[in-house]
């Protein structure tokens, strides 16, 4: 399994989005930047904010694209061409509408199942080979709905799930670093608030 070497948060920017749903992917970026007493700094260069983390002695990139969640992979495209990262050394953390609250699961490689942030990183890099952090917001039971959910806040409890899920996973992103998702998987496929997915 290859090492990480760049962390992608997926969201919309901007005040009106940043508690909706569909931001589950920036959350998890700002409670890494929080642990490791880290900061992003805005790089046009990159259409986002880029940051970087000590995890288990090694300098992980980290980026939230500063694009819509439907021009996300110019952002990662960029970045990860600069600094010459191959795609199956990426993690991208999105919300993930087929994992129930307080659930959140890896996995490597995959279609994007509709995510737009997924699909237009797919398209931009060329391949479906990087990794995710699938962060459970379930799934509002109709496909109408869609679209209002995600870009809605969810309940104090539902939040608190997700919260909750986050910092599992940021708790084991040292074995996910390191390449040991199978040591990552067992426990956070296994402690899930939420088995659904």
């Amino acid at each position: 399994m290859s090492q990480i070497k760049l962390i992608v948060g997926l969201g919309n920017p901007g005040k009106q989005y940043e508690s909706t749903r569909h931001n589950a992917g920036f959350w998890f970026i700002d409670r890494v930047i929080y642990k490791y007493s880290s900061e992003l700094t805005r790089k046009d260069r990159f259409f986002g904010y880029v940051g970087s983390a000590t995890i288990n002695g090694t300098a992980i990139h980290l980026l939230k694209p500063d694009t819509m969640m439907n021009l996300s992979g110019k952002s990662v495209q960029a970045l990860a061409a600069f600094y010459r990262i191959e795609v199956n050394e990426i993690l991208v953390a999105h919300d993930e509408l087929d994992i129930g609250y307080g659930a959140i699961r890896l996995k490597s490689s995959g279609g994007h199942g509709g995510h737009n942030g997924l699909r237009d990183i797919v398209r931009c890099i060329g391949s479906n080979n990087f990794h995710r952090l699938r962060i459970g917001i379930d799934h509002p039971g109709h496909a109408s709905q869609v679209t209002g959910h995600v870009l809605s806040n969810p309940g104090k409890e539902e939040k608190q799930q997700i919260e909750s899920a986050i910092e599992l996973a940021v708790e084991e992103l040292p074995n996910i670093i390191d390449g040991k998702f199978e040591a990552a998987m067992q426990r956070l496929h296994t402690n899930n608030l939420n088995k659904r997915g």
